[in-house]
């Protein structure tokens, strides 16, 4: 693999790099959790099922994390560079496409093309980071992503509710997509002027044997637990979804024996690695469901506004605020265990939000609760992001962001299709056992990827 050769601690502007793919990385996180908030405002204005609102959060992170897992090979193969600036600018043109949408079908399409955009950009930024970051600043570098992406993620939906309160020209929800084009184009000038140039290898390989089944095996898990629901749930939905688990099964398989596997072959042997995967297809399970239910309770349920749902989730951003800030250290002082720690808070903060619907406490009362769901996520994001990262050596960096990246986007994906079926098959809007059942599933999550934290090791990288 051919990268560029000069000394990383040398590189005069290797902070404007991180900041380059920071904002890279900004940009795909706001879109992928926008339309917790947006989606009733767009099926207001252009129509659409109960399904529609799923389909415009599970469009895009379906999308990114089915290509995201060969896009890190396709820098390697074309050059990082190249690819971080062409699926920035096509990023960036297809939010452009999603803002002037006329239907949710063209909406939808605009959203996978997002995705599928995004998942070129977002692996590159962490291979040219390797490169020009030498071995005592990587630790801090990579650092950042943790709390920069927990709020961008987090602070995405609250953004969108604004933006669409504001209604600036009578735009409402498309404005939503118009603030990518200034951002995307500051990252594409940002990538030419800063970001070291590569010429990629052309001895690299893609397997599309791989491709094909980790397609197949998402688009099947996905598609009917979405679908389902409205079609009654005939014989069809569990023998797609028995082909999903199939694919994922021969696609593991496929990856011990294929002589261009879609992941280094050699990260699979990490304990840390894996295990750090595994928790967080669990984890981002649960939250990428349950954002989507608390947004679809406020708005849906309780009559409120996308700015007055933004409003109301504005404590879980300001509980990622005030546990970020904790989480380095309490990882060096508690190692591995910090998850415990974070994942113990968040069920706290849902078992309150559920007392609160239980007991139909006034709105007020859940903002605490709220604040301590985001408080647990503030100190989980960093550890977990670090630890899976650390485990990678430098020419397996590209490949490792690539698969955590994946694995975010498809479990939001498949959260959302499991929270949105349990909230809208127990009643739905204006029923409290929706938001309940959801909440509950994302407590469920929790305590799931607590029991599986000890696949991790107990030490845990922290920055320098």
């Amino acid at each position: 693999m051919t990268t560029a050769t000069t000394e990383p601690t040398t590189h005069r502007r290797r902070w404007h790099v991180l900041a380059v793919v920071l904002l890279g990385g900004v940009m795909d996180l706001f879109d992928s959790t926008v339309m917790n908030v947006a989606a009733p405002s767009v099926r207001a204005e252009v129509g659409g099922s109960e399904s529609t609102l799923q389909w415009l959060a599970a469009g895009y992170t379906l999308a990114f994390g089915v290509l995201l897992v060969v896009g890190g090979r396709l820098g390697d193969r074309w050059g990082r560079r190249r690819l971080f600036v062409v699926g920035a600018a096509g990023f960036t043109l297809a939010s452009a496409a999603c803002a002037v949408a006329p239907s949710p079908s063209v909406l939808i399409a605009a959203r996978v093309a997002q995705g599928a955009l995004g998942a070129l950009m977002i692996p590159q930024g962490f291979g040219v980071l390797t490169t020009v970051f030498g071995e005592r600043e990587r630790g801090r570098a990579f650092s950042l992503f943790g709390p920069v992406m927990g709020l961008a993620g987090i602070g995405g939906p609250i953004l969108a509710g604004g933006l669409i309160g504001l209604d600036l020209g009578g735009l409402g929800w498309r404005l939503i997509f118009l603030v990518n084009l200034p951002l995307g184009v500051l990252t594409v000038l940002g990538a030419l002027r800063w970001m070291p140039a590569d010429r990629g290898d052309p001895a690299v390989r893609i397997d599309p044997v791989g491709v094909a089944l980790v397609t197949a095996g998402s688009a099947c898990l996905v598609y009917p637990l979405i679908q389902g629901r409205e079609a009654g749930w005939p014989w069809w939905t569990f023998a797609v979804l028995a082909v999903g688990v199939a694919a994922f099964v021969l696609l593991g398989r496929r990856q011990r024996v294929s002589p261009s596997p879609i992941l280094v072959a050699s990260l699979l042997r990490k304990r840390a690695f894996v295990g750090g995967l595994v928790v967080a297809v669990v984890f981002f399970t649960g939250l990428g469901g349950l954002l989507l239910v608390l947004s679809l309770h406020l708005q849906l349920g309780l009559g409120h506004s996308a700015l007055g749902a933004a409003v109301a989730l504005a404590p879980v951003a300001a509980g990622i605020m005030l546990g970020s800030p904790a989480a380095p250290r309490l990882t060096r002082k508690l190692g591995r265990s910090v998850l415990h720690l974070g994942l113990g808070v968040e069920i706290v903060g849902l078992l309150g939000i559920t007392a609160c619907a239980v007991l139909s406490a006034p709105q007020l009362w859940s903002a605490l609760p709220l604040l301590v769901v985001g408080t647990g996520l503030g100190l989980l994001f960093s550890p977990l992001i670090q630890a899976i990262l650390a485990a990678a050596d430098p020419h397996e960096v590209g490949s490792a962001s690539g698969s955590l990246n994946a694995v975010q986007q498809l479990a939001t994906a498949l959260g959302v299709a499991v929270a949105g079926t349990v909230y809208f098959g127990l009643g739905g809007p204006g029923h409290i056992g929706g938001l309940v059942a959801g909440v509950l599933v994302a407590t469920a999550a929790c305590l799931i990827a607590a029991a599986l934290v000890p696949l991790m090791p107990r030490s845990t990288a922290v920055a320098r």
